[in-house]
Protein backbone atom coordinates (compact mmCIF):
# COMPACT_ATOMS: atom_id res chain seq x y z
CA UNK A 1 0.00 0.00 0.00
CA UNK A 2 1.34 3.40 -0.98
CA UNK A 3 0.94 6.13 1.59
CA UNK A 4 0.49 9.74 0.67
CA UNK A 5 2.31 12.36 2.73
CA UNK A 6 1.26 12.65 6.37
CA UNK A 7 0.53 16.00 7.98
CA UNK A 8 -1.03 17.19 11.19
CA UNK A 9 -2.86 20.35 12.05
CA UNK A 10 -4.14 21.74 15.34
CA UNK A 11 -7.41 23.65 15.14
CA UNK A 12 -7.86 25.88 18.18
CA UNK A 13 -11.07 26.95 19.90
CA UNK A 14 -11.27 29.86 22.33
CA UNK A 15 -12.91 29.32 25.67
CA UNK A 16 -13.14 25.56 25.20
CA UNK A 17 -16.20 25.98 22.98
CA UNK A 18 -15.57 22.95 20.78
CA UNK A 19 -18.90 21.41 19.75
CA UNK A 20 -17.86 18.95 17.01
CA UNK A 21 -19.75 20.75 14.24
CA UNK A 22 -16.65 20.94 12.03
CA UNK A 23 -16.85 17.17 11.55
CA UNK A 24 -19.27 17.78 8.65
CA UNK A 25 -16.60 19.61 6.65
CA UNK A 26 -13.90 17.11 7.53
CA UNK A 27 -16.23 14.31 6.43
CA UNK A 28 -16.53 15.89 2.97
CA UNK A 29 -12.79 15.65 2.25
CA UNK A 30 -12.61 12.16 3.75
CA UNK A 31 -15.56 10.96 1.63
CA UNK A 32 -13.96 12.43 -1.51
CA UNK A 33 -10.79 10.47 -0.64
CA UNK A 34 -8.74 13.66 -0.52
CA UNK A 35 -7.49 12.79 2.96
CA UNK A 36 -7.62 9.83 5.35
CA UNK A 37 -7.70 10.49 9.07
CA UNK A 38 -4.88 8.64 10.79
CA UNK A 39 -5.23 10.07 14.29
CA UNK A 40 -7.70 12.49 15.90
CA UNK A 41 -7.16 13.88 19.38
CA UNK A 42 -9.02 16.50 21.39
CA UNK A 43 -7.01 18.54 23.88
CA UNK A 44 -8.64 20.85 26.40
CA UNK A 45 -6.67 23.34 28.47
CA UNK A 46 -8.42 24.98 31.39
CA UNK A 47 -7.96 28.55 32.53
CA UNK A 48 -5.64 27.18 35.23
CA UNK A 49 -3.54 25.36 32.59
CA UNK A 50 -4.82 21.89 33.53
CA UNK A 51 -4.93 19.64 30.47
CA UNK A 52 -7.35 16.93 29.38
CA UNK A 53 -6.44 14.76 26.38
CA UNK A 54 -9.07 12.62 24.65
CA UNK A 55 -7.85 10.28 21.93
CA UNK A 56 -10.85 9.77 19.67
CA UNK A 57 -10.88 6.04 19.18
CA UNK A 58 -14.44 5.36 18.15
CA UNK A 59 -15.14 3.63 21.48
CA UNK A 60 -15.54 5.53 24.73
CA UNK A 61 -16.06 8.93 23.10
CA UNK A 62 -19.17 7.92 21.11
CA UNK A 63 -21.48 9.08 23.89
CA UNK A 64 -19.98 12.58 23.97
CA UNK A 65 -21.96 14.67 21.44
CA UNK A 66 -18.83 16.70 20.62
CA UNK A 67 -17.10 13.59 19.30
CA UNK A 68 -19.95 11.36 18.06
CA UNK A 69 -19.90 12.81 14.55
CA UNK A 70 -16.25 11.79 14.16
CA UNK A 71 -16.96 8.07 14.71
CA UNK A 72 -17.64 7.22 11.03
CA UNK A 73 -14.44 9.02 10.01
CA UNK A 74 -12.16 6.93 12.20
CA UNK A 75 -12.30 3.59 10.38
CA UNK A 76 -8.61 3.80 9.41
CA UNK A 77 -7.32 5.30 12.64
CA UNK A 78 -3.76 4.27 13.45
CA UNK A 79 -3.04 6.23 16.65
CA UNK A 80 0.45 7.43 15.76
CA UNK A 81 0.80 10.28 18.26
CA UNK A 82 2.89 9.49 21.32
CA UNK A 83 1.98 10.81 24.78
CA UNK A 84 5.00 13.10 24.49
CA UNK A 85 3.71 14.49 21.16
CA UNK A 86 0.36 15.24 22.71
CA UNK A 87 1.82 16.92 25.78
CA UNK A 88 3.95 19.14 23.54
CA UNK A 89 0.88 20.10 21.52
CA UNK A 90 -1.09 20.72 24.72
CA UNK A 91 1.65 23.04 25.96
CA UNK A 92 1.30 25.09 22.76
CA UNK A 93 -2.36 25.87 23.51
CA UNK A 94 -3.14 29.00 25.50
CA UNK A 95 -5.05 28.61 28.77
CA UNK A 96 -8.84 28.36 28.44
CA UNK A 97 -8.65 26.95 24.93
CA UNK A 98 -8.98 23.59 23.24
CA UNK A 99 -7.50 22.03 20.15
CA UNK A 100 -8.58 19.37 17.72
CA UNK A 101 -5.49 17.60 16.43
CA UNK A 102 -5.88 15.91 13.06
CA UNK A 103 -3.15 13.67 11.66
CA UNK A 104 -4.07 12.85 8.10
CA UNK A 105 -2.75 11.24 4.97
CA UNK A 106 -2.91 13.16 1.71
CA UNK A 107 -4.71 10.47 -0.30
CA UNK A 108 -4.72 12.66 -3.41
CA UNK A 109 -0.94 12.11 -3.57
CA UNK A 110 -0.96 8.29 -3.58
CA UNK A 111 -0.97 7.94 -7.38
CA UNK A 112 1.52 10.78 -7.69
CA UNK A 113 3.87 8.92 -5.32
CA UNK A 114 3.57 5.80 -7.48
CA UNK A 115 4.27 7.82 -10.63
CA UNK A 116 7.29 9.48 -9.05
CA UNK A 117 8.68 6.12 -7.97
CA UNK A 118 8.16 4.66 -11.45
CA UNK A 119 9.98 7.63 -13.00
CA UNK A 120 12.80 7.51 -10.41
CA UNK A 121 11.58 10.88 -9.19
CA UNK A 122 11.47 12.19 -5.66
CA UNK A 123 10.07 15.09 -3.72
CA UNK A 124 12.75 17.71 -3.12
CA UNK A 125 10.82 20.09 -0.87
CA UNK A 126 7.39 20.87 0.50
CA UNK A 127 6.27 24.07 2.17
CA UNK A 128 2.97 24.91 3.85
CA UNK A 129 2.28 28.62 4.13
CA UNK A 130 0.99 29.66 7.56
CA UNK A 131 -2.43 31.36 7.79
CA UNK A 132 -0.93 34.80 8.53
CA UNK A 133 1.12 34.69 5.31
CA UNK A 134 -1.95 33.56 3.33
CA UNK A 135 -4.01 36.43 4.76
CA UNK A 136 -1.29 38.93 3.80
CA UNK A 137 -0.99 37.47 0.30
CA UNK A 138 -4.77 37.51 -0.15
CA UNK A 139 -4.91 41.19 0.86
CA UNK A 140 -2.11 42.01 -1.61
CA UNK A 141 -3.90 40.17 -4.42
CA UNK A 142 -7.20 41.90 -3.67
CA UNK A 143 -5.44 45.29 -3.72
CA UNK A 144 -3.79 44.46 -7.06
CA UNK A 145 -7.12 43.39 -8.59
CA UNK A 146 -8.79 46.56 -7.30
CA UNK A 147 -5.98 48.73 -8.69
CA UNK A 148 -6.19 46.96 -12.06
CA UNK A 149 -9.96 47.41 -12.17
CA UNK A 150 -9.66 51.11 -11.27
CA UNK A 151 -7.17 51.77 -14.06
CA UNK A 152 -9.16 49.89 -16.71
Amino acid sequence: MTLGPLEYIVIGFDGNNFDGSIAREIEKVVDKKIIRLVDVVFIERGADGATTIVELDNKDDRDDPRFASFAPLLTDKAGLFTPEDLLEIADSLPPDASGLVLLFEHRWAEDLNDALAAANGFLVDRVVFPPAVLAELSAELEAAVAAASASA
